[in-house]
């Protein structure tokens, strides 16, 4: 692994460390490595994608009774999973709309 990935990693523990212990966080340093809206919009409906899939297979395990997991928690992942997919179709509607927006602008 690469040093500035772990240097940065640490800064980040450190920073959550800072937030659990209710002191006030430093500063981070704005990441050298910048990927991009696309990558990062990309990895924002990965993780929804992710978190309805888990929630969709614990109810289909607590469904079928192979799982130790509570009904109050299957039901949890699934309002995780509902406010997920809800949020991203927010941000869609505002960028759409930001974009007619830009569009109808006169040139």
């Amino acid at each position: 692994m690469d040093t500035a990935k772990i240097d940065r990693m640490l800064t980040l523990i450190r920073a959550q460390a800072d937030v659990a212990a209710g002191r006030a966080p430093k500063v981070l340093e704005a990441p050298s490595e910048t990927k991009g809206f696309g990558a990062a919009l990309k990895a924002s409906l990965d993780q929804v994608n992710q978190t309805q899939q888990s929630a969709n297979s614990l109810g289909q395990a607590f469904e079928a009774g192979t799982t130790n997991a509570s009904l109050a928690e299957v039901m949890i992942a699934m309002q995780k999973a509902s406010i997920s997919f809800q949020a991203t179709v927010q941000v869609r509607n505002r960028l759409v709309a930001a974009y007619q927006d830009i569009m109808n602008m006169p040139v």
